[in-house]
Formats: C-alpha cells, structure tokens, sequence
C-alpha cells in the first residue's frame, strides 16, 4: 500500500491554489459526475490542505473545504436531514488506524468494550432513503449534511432499496448508491445508443445519474444501507442496541446491506484484527463485482456511539480506511494495433506511466476502434485510467475540459499490422481479412486453446508454445496432440516436464466438444457461445454440416454473426479432421434438454430454466469455477447467465451473494441455496 505523506505548501500562492482546485474538483464531481482530479490526487491534496493551514492558521480562508461536508461544494438542495449526514475522516494506514483508536479511547475514558464493526467502503453517492409504513416515499442525497437535495425520481432504478419492506416501518435508511461493472457497461452502452457521452467510471456515472431527470432512458443502479436514522420524532428507528443488530433487522425487511456486499460486514475485539481484516478486504477487492476504495470502522455499540459523539464534519467513533486507488489521471500518449488470437485488430492505448492499485501502469484497452469514433479520443487526451486487481486496465472516456489544444486524432491501420493485408472493418471489431490462416494471431490462438476453461493444458505455457512453433512441431491446435516426447523434451529441456505435458495432452483428448469447439477459437464465438453450439448440435459432424441459417437458431448467437462463423468453422476442416485422427473427443455429453429415452421423453431437471449462480460455493459445488459451473447447468439442460433479469428463473446463492440476489428478490425470482440446488440437480451433479 503506498502512501505519500501529507506537507504544507511552500507558500500561501500555493495554497491558495490548491483550495481553488479542490474546490474546483469537488464542484465538477457534485454537479454533472466529472472531476478534473482523481480520488488519490484530490486525497493528497486535501490532507496537504489540512496540513497547512494547521502549520499556517493566519492563511486560513474561509471558503476552504478542510471541516466541511463534501467539501463545501456539493449541490445543498432544501431537504432538511432529520439526523446530520456526515462525512468520515480517513487513515490510510495501520499507524494512523492505532491513532484514532486511542482517540476514541481517551473519549469513551475506556477501551472499546462492544468491539468494531468492519465493512466495505463503498464507492459510490450517499443517500437517504425514507420510508413511511413500509413503502419507500423519498430519497436525499447528503448536501451539505444538513440538507440535501430531492432525488426520488430515481425510486423504482435503484436495486436493493425495494419500493415496499416486507415490515410497515417508518424510518430513514443511510446508504451508498453505486453502479455495479455490469451496470456500468450496460449505461454506457445506453448512452451511447442515444448519443450521450460516456461515463469516465462508475463513479461518476452513479453521481450524475442520481440528480438527472427527464432522459428519455433509465439507467439502473445499486444500493446498499450502511445505517438508520428516524424520519421524525415519532418514529426514532428501529430497536436494536448495536450496528450489528440493526443491520440485521434491515436486510430482514428486504433491504440490501453491506453485509451482503461481496466481502461482508464483521465485528471485531481489536485494532489488531480490524487492521488484519482490512488487509483481507483489500484482497478480495479485485473479485467483487462493484468499486470499493475501502473499509469503514465504526464503534459497534450504540452507546458507546453516543459517548464518543461527533465533529463538525464526521462522528469520532467511525473512519474510512482508504486503500490503493483503482483510477487515476494520465496522459493518452499513443495508440497501438495488436491482431489478438482470431485476426482480431485490437486498439492498445499507451499511456504516461502510473501508479494505480498499487502497480505502474502502462498500458490500458481502447476496446475497439468503434469505441474510439464513439467517444472522441485524441493522442495528448487526459484519461482516467480503471482498474481492480487482475483486470486489464482500462479507459473509458477522455476528459475534454482538460484539453489544451495541442491534441491530435488517433490513427487506424489501413492494412493489418501483423501480415500487411487487407482489413475487414465491416463490423465494430475489425479484422484480417485473412483470418488465422496466414499466421495472424497463432501464437495467441494457442495459449488460448491450452488455457484452463478451453483444453486445459496445464503447464504448456507461452515460452514452450513459441519454442514448438519456432521449430515447426505446431502449426495449428490440432498439433498439439500429435506431440511425440522427443519434441517436448527439445521445447521444454526438461524430461519430467514433458512427461507431465503428455500426460496433460492425452488428457485434454477426452474434454467434452463445448471445450474442443472453443479452443478453435472461431469468429465471433467464446466459451459461453461454444457450449450453446455443442449443446444445440451434440457432435462436431452436425455442426460442419450446419449452414449460416442453421447456426441463427443456436440460442444467443447474432443472426448476424453466423455467416461469418460458418465460414471459419468450414475453414477450420483440416484442423477438426487432424483432431478426429488424434482421437479427441468430439461429442457433447448429456445431449439436448430432452432426450428420447427407450421411447419416451424424459426431461433434464434444469429444462426450460435460466439459472444465474452468484456468492462463493463451500458445499456440494465447491470446486467448480465458472466455466464448470455454467457446463453443469447446461448438462442438466439449462441455460447459465452471468446476470439476473426478468428471464432468470432459478438464482442459486452462496456465501456473499450480494447484489444479484438482491435484484432476485426485486423481481420475485425463485432463490436456491447451494443444497437446495444440488438437490434439484440430482444426480447429474456427479
């Protein structure tokens, strides 16, 4: 975890400008979602702000955002907030952790005796949402703290706030609003549909999405409550005499808490075991399927809440433990053009090094160059660089206030950049009109194929692979298993290492067709396209003889897509007859969703159900990844989705579930736990 140390500024110049940019930052971000500085920047900034006017009081200005609610600068509206709706202050590291808890202490007179409740920080917009006899009347955003702005137009957008608890409670949620990955994507495909710009983030995205009104389209968000407030007088909140136990009482209402939000919300004894948690929690960030930047820390005990009392600006018996930032600001400073595996032409941003997540990045995907046109991207354009753990960094959108002038339009290949041919630009993803054939793209066409969900190779990794192609023993997928040990032995320098590789190889003979089929990596199909083609067709002979029409009845595959496909697939024929003669599998077990059994129909238990799995398996399906996971459900005739919608029939939740199952019970969908759905599988789980 890096963290920069917080100074004065060398002079009062330089403080005045900092206050103007951050109130300039904080403006931008509270009024249309956009921000010229990234959440690390302005940190540093503000905590370098504090820092100065305690060592300069005579420089103070009054405007400054130092003590104030969303700095001062968020839009304030006329909403009154029954309870003050704080900010936190924040640690960022172990050391500044163990100060705030002594000063806790020195106010309670004591050690913490309730223990502190640990959960996610959320990275999203603050809101409240008030309830009056169990139905959902208005939501606030925060303002100022004292008052807030009206935004109920968002009710019925939002999921996890359901418009009805299953109790008649009056009172006053406190929460986090935010977009999910997947929610993020599909806004900005919404937005782009109509012409608007794109979010930079999620983030940004959510901020602006709360205070729009009247867009001819709805962008859904996510919600989770993070505490209780009463609306009024009369209705003080719910009993309860810890955090713990009303969060409790919440989600029983229906609510979406952070108790179910990915990583879940625990109670601990000591600093020690909070600092030990976080740690834990900036582990599992890179998983979770929404934004974080961090942990909050609160007194558990509501008493002792009331001892430690509050600031101007934040309550003493919480903070926000801030991690690593998974954005920041950088420079565009070229593009570049790589063919991927299928003669895929894929744009590559080069960007001014950063630090993000704890890692220098210098790279970062543009997607496609329909995505370039989209957005407006220049060479010299301010981005704002996404990242979480593992996942490939990524640039959403420019940052067109910040341009100077001095930017220049982004260049696209006229011929492929790998063999000098022709481009096929035809569709959003361009391609080499000449496909894999002439070797575009074959190196990456095979650590594809061997990769875990595909042949599953283990061990054949990217070195071995260059050295069997650069001596000529692999030319194609269907090489691999026609390997001898001599070869292996010469690619690998190693005899054990090329004993283990046959026997991974023979293995990799028997792997069911969806497998097989995908390793092909074909035109316009991946590992969720590959099951439904060997789930509809069963053997690779019916799907040779299928025509472009024939494919267009393959659920979830673009009418559009299967002339293209077809023709791969016919041009892969050589390579599917090597597959044949090395005897490799090429049949789908388990058949279609009804199968002719001694002259009669027997249907699978999953037949005619969509089912999405969400939260972590620890029973009878633990093991399993997601690839096996969707295999499994598709064997005993269903249909996997990575999503829940008005489609999904069956959600099967693990530990964690968070905001799918929330959307389940949103919508009434059917709900399984992990034995439950086990049980329903019988015996095709083995």
């Amino acid at each position: 975890m890096t963290i920069t140390t917080a100074t004065a500024f060398a002079s009062r110049e330089e403080y005045h400008h900092a206050v103007d940019s951050a109130l300039a930052a904080s403006a931008a971000y509270y009024g249309d979602g956009s921000s010229p500085l990234d959440d690390a920047t302005f940190d540093l900034l503000a905590r370098r702000i504090v820092a100065h006017e305690a060592e300069h009081p005579e420089h103070l200005r009054s405007d400054s955002p130092t003590g104030k609610v969303a700095g001062g600068a968020a839009p304030v509206g006329d909403v009154a907030h029954s309870v003050p709706m704080l900010s936190l202050d924040n640690v960022f590291d172990a050391e500044s952790l163990t100060k705030w808890g002594a000063s806790v202490t020195r106010r309670l007179g004591a050690p913490v005796a309730g223990g502190f409740a640990v959960e996610p920080k959320l990275d999203g917009a603050a809101i409240a949402a008030r309830y009056r006899n169990g139905r959902l009347v208005q939501l606030v955003t925060r303002g100022d703290g004292v008052h807030g702005e009206d935004v109920s137009h968002a009710i019925g957008s939002i999921v996890g706030l359901p418009e009805r608890l299953d109790t008649d409670l009056t009172l006053e949620l406190r929460g986090e609003v935010l977009m999910t990955h997947e929610q993020f994507e599909r806004a900005n495909e919404t937005r782009q549909a109509h012409g608007a710009k794109v979010f930079s983030n999620p983030r940004n995205g959510t901020a602006g999405t709360l205070r729009a009104k009247d867009r001819p389209y709805t962008i859904e968000t996510t919600f989770f409550a993070y505490g209780v407030a009463g609306v009024d007088a009369e209705a003080p909140g719910l009993p309860g005499d810890t955090h713990e136990a009303v969060m409790n009482l919440i989600a029983a209402a229906g609510v979406q808490t952070t108790a179910t939000a990915g990583v879940g919300m625990r109670v601990h004894a000591t600093l020690e075991e909070v600092q030990a948690r976080v740690e834990e929690i900036a582990g599992l960030r890179a998983a979770l399927p929404f934004g974080i930047d961090g942990a909050v820390i609160k007194v558990n005990d509501f008493g002792e809440q009331k001892t430690a009392g509050v600031a101007t600006r934040h309550p003493h018996w919480a903070v926000a433990y801030k991690l690593p930032a998974v954005e920041r600001r950088t420079t565009l400073v070229a593009v570049e053009w790589n063919v991927g595996r299928t003669g895929i032409i894929a744009p590559r941003a080069v960007l001014e090094p950063v630090e993000v997540d704890g890692s220098i990045v210098r790279y970062a995907t543009l997607h496609n160059p329909a995505f370039i046109q989209a957005s407006g991207m220049m060479v010299g354009d301010t981005v704002t660089v996404w990242k979480a753990g593992d996942i490939i960094p990524r640039i959403e959108a420019p940052v067109v206030d910040l341009r100077t002038g001095a930017e220049t339009p982004i260049v696209f290949p006229d011929a492929c950049p790998k063999c000098g041919g022709a481009i096929d630009t035809s569709g959003e993803r361009w391609e080499c009109a000449g496909g894999t054939g002439g070797g575009c793209g074959l190196l990456a066409s095979l650590r594809y194929a061997v990769g875990r969900d595909q042949l599953d190779i283990d061990g054949l990794g990217t070195t071995y692979i260059e050295a069997l192609v650069d001596e000529g023993s692999v030319v194609d997928v269907a090489d691999l298993f026609t390997l001898s040990r001599d070869q292996l032995v010469s690619a690998t320098r190693s005899e054990r290492r090329a004993d283990t590789l046959l026997a991974n190889i023979a293995a990799a003979r028997s792997k069911p067709l969806n497998r097989v089929f995908c390793a092909l990596g074909i035109v316009r199909t991946g590992r969720t396209l590959s099951r439904q083609i060997a789930r509809h067709f069963g053997t690779m002979d019916a799907i040779r003889a299928a025509d472009a029409d024939a494919l267009s009845a393959v659920p979830k595959l673009p009418g559009a897509n299967a002339p293209k496909i077809a023709a791969h697939i016919a041009a892969m024929g050589p390579v599917i007859d090597k597959l044949v003669a090395a005897g490799v599998n090429m049949t789908e077990p388990g058949g279609p969703a009804e199968t002719e059994v001694a002259g009669e129909v027997t249907e699978l238990p999953l037949s005619g159900q969509v089912v999405v799995v969400t939260g972590g398996m620890n029973g009878p399906l633990a093991g399993r990844n997601r690839t096996e996971m969707n295999e499994l459900i598709e064997r005993a005739g269903g249909v996997s989705s990575g999503s829940v919608s008005k489609k999904t029939t069956i959600v099967v939740a693990g530990e964690s579930a968070g905001s799918k199952l929330a959307k389940a019970r949103t919508l009434g969908t059917k709900v399984l736990t992990e034995q439950e759905f086990a049980d329903v599988l019988g015996d095709h789980l083995g």
